[in-house]
């Protein structure tokens, strides 16, 4: 019996050598893998093998190496894991060390490293305006690794019942940057600005609250009034407008709209995916009202772009724009214009829904049919604009009696 045992141990010992492994005793190995040495303590969890280095010999002796596998012995006896142990050491030292690591540091590094992937510069904006606004005030000069629910919801709930669309946005963000702490090794621990499983147990949803409020739009019977008294005006601003109606654009991409995107010959305004909402090229098919709105621009053109403001370099203002579309239309707002535009494609023709919605350049909903339709209805959607930009010129009496067209 001894022998076979003996015998046993051998097959053992030369298994272990060959992984460079030699035996010390209590779980203790000495790995020799070239010139380099190092401790190993090597243990079985849940009917596995785990090795877990403790250090090179030139700096742990044996006597000291025996004294840390000693240690880690205690540990098993106590039924825990030594290398799960010293990784949440590591992990709350790594904490304890961010102690000086605040919640604006942490929102002002979110922001730097995701800004590239954002659409524009106004979104980055928004983030920072919220940030400061709303958050920075309350949490910004506290540790990151000490926000707890608690203090998310001192920034939060005084907004929740006055304006829960802000301050689910601010939730949001504040979850947003938690989370990129807790991977940077900034804090530990569930995300306290959670929505799902959480927050949602202390706060009401929005909708309940009370209704989103949409953008305010213009009755599509109006817009032959309104586009009358668009064009008594003879400002860069009024002409956007008028560009921006007649495309069904927002009022981003008429704004940012540069003469090497138009091409008059062929009547198409070219808006690359960087620009637009959805991250895709979206080819507008120009009437000849809206290439009759560029020609006057081309005659007073003062650089790239095709409603150039007053400082050399940039488009028109926005507020300015946003400004001679409420004083017209007391209050509609330039968006509005959009659902306008939706309304009376619903209303006034059979269009279908998707040549509609491809005009809008909305994103498919359905994963499937996105697949599936690769063209952009360009021709179907050029009918469409022509049909929009006459019924935008027809007088108020007549623009009622329009007549149903389209195609199926």
């Amino acid at each position: 019996m001894w022998r076979t045992l003996h015998r046993l141990s051998a097959v053992k010992v030369e298994k272990l050598r060959r992984q460079g492994l030699h035996a010390d005793g209590g779980g203790l190995y000495l790995r020799v893998a070239g010139r380099s040495k190092t401790w190993v303590f090597r243990y079985k969890t849940a009917g596995r093998l785990r090795d877990m280095g403790l250090g090179g010999t030139h700096t742990l002796s044996l006597a000291k190496a025996r004294e840390i596998a000693r240690e880690q012995r205690e540990l098993r006896l106590q039924g825990i894991d030594p290398i799960e142990r010293r990784r949440a050491t590591i992990a709350a030292r790594r904490v304890a060390d961010a102690s000086a690591i605040t919640f604006k540091d942490c929102g002002e590094a979110y922001i730097a490293a995701h800004e590239d992937g954002w659409h524009n510069a106004k979104h980055r904006q928004q983030w920072s305006n919220t940030l400061t606004q709303h958050v920075y005030p309350t949490i910004g000069n506290l540790p990151v690794s000490t926000i707890d629910t608690g203090l998310v919801m001192r920034v939060i709930e005084p907004l929740w019942k006055t304006v829960p669309e802000t301050a689910s946005r601010v939730r949001g963000r504040i979850e947003s940057i938690l989370d990129w702490a807790r991977v940077r090794g900034y804090r530990i621990g569930e995300n306290p600005a959670r929505w799902r499983g959480h927050l949602d147990h202390l706060l009401p949803k929005t909708s309940r609250i009370r209704q989103v409020a949409h953008h305010s739009a213009l009755p599509y019977a109006e817009i032959a009034s309104f586009m009358a008294k668009l064009r008594q005006e003879t400002g860069i601003a009024a002409h956007a407008i008028e560009f921006l109606i007649l495309t069904a654009a927002r009022l981003g991409e008429v704004l940012g709209a540069t003469w090497s995107e138009i091409d008059l010959h062929d009547r198409v305004w070219i808006v690359p995916a960087a620009r637009m909402k959805g991250g895709r090229e979206h080819r507008v098919p120009l009437t000849e009202a809206a290439a009759a709105v560029l020609g006057r621009m081309h005659n007073i053109r003062r650089g790239d772009f095709v409603f150039a403001g007053a400082r050399e370099g940039r488009p028109v203002a926005p507020i300015t724009v946003l400004t001679l579309a409420k004083e017209i239309t007391s209050g509609t707002t330039l968006h509005g214009f959009r659902s306008t535009f939706r309304d009376w494609a619903a209303d006034q023709t059979n269009y279908p829904n998707h040549v509609v919605e491809q005009a809008l350049a909305h994103a498919i909903p359905n994963a499937v049919e996105a697949a599936y339709r690769r063209g952009d209805l360009f021709e179907k959607r050029r009918r469409l604009m022509d049909a929009w930009a006459e019924f935008c010129g027809k007088p108020q009496g007549a623009a009622k009696v329009m007549a149903l067209r389209g195609v199926s």
